[in-house]
């Protein structure tokens, strides 16, 4: 069984006493490969130094809009010379979020509408942070839909049954973490038992979301295979189902490459 955790950062200060034994332990529970989303220019040079100690790694570079305040005009310039230069497998973590009050909304419209056209112009991939804003997400993405096949993932999917068919329609994927576990979630797990599982990936957002059974505790990518039975118990299918066609989704999204796959 081969699984990817398709969003987790693995770069954070919290993995730096014990990264390694968790990349063996990882391997030990068939955790293959590591998708590194970026959050803001200042971190991108100690991503890109870790992802290279790895050909398990996989970086990706953007600009989060929780980090707002951190971005300068500059950043967006930077991260054409970063996507073009360093051959990221994505483009993000970016995104819209409307959860925290003091982001100004057009600032963030803005800078994710300059991320899309980077994804478009290399045809990448966007991994997007959609937090109570996924109805502006869609308007986005639809305005660039058909344009060089955009595509990606919303990672921590957290919509509605109509939101999620959307997405799906316009070609993207829905990340599948934590949050998934919690009996509470009942609106998410009813839509990940019934939306189809080749439009699904899966995802820990280390150091952060961990699962129902992790929870108050830091997370790491050795909890991927927790979401990964969770999903299958949700849809009634096999373990080796769910990893099969997650890990092939992730393959063909970020056009996976190396002798461990």
């Amino acid at each position: 069984m081969k699984l990817i955790d398709t969003h987790c950062h693995f770069d954070d200060p919290a993995f730096t006493d014990d990264r390694s034994l968790l990349v063996d332990k990882m391997h030990e529970l068939g955790v293959s490969e590591l998708i590194f989303p970026a959050v803001s220019a200042e971190h991108w040079p100690r991503l890109r130094n870790i992802c290279s100690t790895s050909p398990h790694f996989h970086a990706t570079y953007g600009l989060h809009p929780v980090f707002l305040a951190e971005h300068t005009p500059h950043d967006i310039v930077a991260l054409r010379h970063w996507l073009e230069y360093e051959q990221p497998v994505a483009v993000g973590e970016c995104g819209l979020d409307f959860f925290l009050p003091h982001l100004d909304v057009q600032k963030q419209e803005d800078l994710f509408i300059a991320h899309i056209k980077l994804a478009y112009e290399f045809d990448l991939p966007l991994i997007i942070h959609a937090r109570h804003s996924l109805d502006c997400v869609l308007k986005h993405i639809r305005r660039f839909s058909g344009k060089n096949n955009l595509r990606g993932v919303i990672h921590s999917f957290a919509g509605s049954q109509q939101q999620a068919d959307q997405l799906i329609k316009q070609g993207f994927y829905l990340g599948v973490g934590g949050t998934s576990t919690y009996p509470r979630a009942q609106r998410l797990r009813t839509i990940l038992a019934n939306v189809p599982l080749e439009a699904l990936l899966l995802e820990t957002d280390s150091p952060d979301q961990p699962d129902s059974a992790w929870r108050g505790k830091r997370n790491d990518p050795t909890r991927l295979p927790i979401i990964a039975e969770t999903l299958a118990e949700l849809r009634g299918e096999s373990l080796t189902q769910i990893a099969e066609i997650t890990t092939a989704n992730a393959i063909q999204l970020f056009k996976l490459q190396n002798e461990f796959l």
